[in-house]
């Protein structure tokens, strides 16, 4: 089922919208004086009106098309090898550079005390 979030379609979320836009502007309207007022019932109708025809639009069918076995290919094959060997020789330039700066560090010897 292609195009469903959490088992729905995309026409829910348009009802939902519809309806939680139609009560915001229902109840911002309410606080409204004089015919400003009334505009809440053509609001409301309207909403009715627009779900009406929403939910009697066609809709897909009962039973999904059967979908053709889709094949992958990894078209970015040749690109993961260069940039793993790219890592790879970075990875070991820096264990050498460890190597040379840290475990290799030479230890001067201190010059002995002569009195």
């Amino acid at each position: 089922m292609a195009g469903t979030v959490l088992g729905v379609g995309a026409g829910v979320f348009i009802l939902a919208l519809l309806w939680v836009s139609v009560l915001l502007l229902c109840v911002l309207l309410s606080r409204a004086s004089g015919i400003a007022r009334f505009s809440v019932i053509f609001i409301f109708l309207g909403a009715l009106i627009i779900t009406a025809v929403l939910l009697l639009f066609p809709r897909a069918g009962e039973v999904p098309a059967p979908e053709a076995e889709m094949k992958i290919v990894d078209a970015f094959f040749i690109g993961r090898y260069v940039l793993l060997a790219f890592l790879t020789a970075v990875f070991l330039g820096g264990l050498f550079l460890v190597l040379i700066h840290y475990i290799l560090e030479p230890i001067y010897a201190k010059p002995l005390r002569s009195y």
